[in-house]
């Protein structure tokens, strides 16, 4: 998996623990909101948009993306690559060079790198607190600053931004500050809950690419 796609499940998978003694509990309200509201869903098709700056605030990559989640299944699509999960097995494909490599699938650890729980905001690791309200193309929006808490020394990132939609209690942005100084950005276009989505739709067929097994 190339270093672009694994951002782009750390996004997706980005989950925050309550755990914490020292919460702020404004921020924790609206991340209880986001969860309750978002595990109610039986599926979630996600159309994204991430940006990359460099510490010069200068745009290095622009590319969109999307994932379809069905329970433990997920479905992962952005630029020449898909990452295809049933539950059990994962299939990482690269369409350029008609490769696929195939592991058992699983769950996320510490990481978080784990589709399934998207915009859950629920996983060990992080602090937070609620920062402002603002308002982004005309919709109303929480701001929440989440700190890496368990090893946040080995993070990229020293900051995560979190923006939540005020009325839909849904994630609408997020904005991981670097310490290189740079910026990945990912807004959500598109956010479709509940969507009938067949089971065959996380299982890829094979058929004309080289297969790396490592199962």
């Amino acid at each position: 998996m190339n270093r672009s796609v694994k951002a782009i499940v750390l996004f997706l998978a980005t989950s925050f623990s309550v755990f914490a003694q020292d919460q702020d509990p404004k921020a924790k309200a609206i991340l209880d909101d986001v969860s309750k509201t978002t595990k109610a869903y039986k599926t979630i098709t996600t159309e994204y948009t991430l940006s990359v700056k460099n510490k010069e605030n200068k745009e290095t990559d622009k590319q969109s993306g999307k994932i379809q989640v069905k329970g433990s299944k997920f479905r992962l699509e952005i630029k020449g690559n898909t990452i295809v999960c049933d539950g059990k097995t994962v299939w990482t494909v690269n369409h350029e060079v008609k490769e696929v490599s195939i592991k058992n699938y699983e769950p996320a650890g510490d990481d978080g790198l784990d589709p399934t729980k998207i915009f859950t905001l629920y996983e060990k690791g992080y602090k937070y607190k609620y920062e402002k309200d603002e308002k982004i193309g005309g919709a109303s929006l929480s701001v929440i600053n989440l700190y890496p808490s368990v090893k946040p020394e080995k993070k990229k990132y020293h900051t995560v931004k979190l923006y939540v939609d005020k009325s839909k209690k849904q994630v609408k942005q997020l904005k991981m500050l670097m310490k290189d100084g740079g910026s990945q950005t990912y807004m959500v276009n598109k956010m479709s809950p509940n969507l009938e989505l067949a089971d065959n739709l996380f299982v890829f067929d094979t058929k004309g690419f080289e297969v790396i097994d490592e199962r």
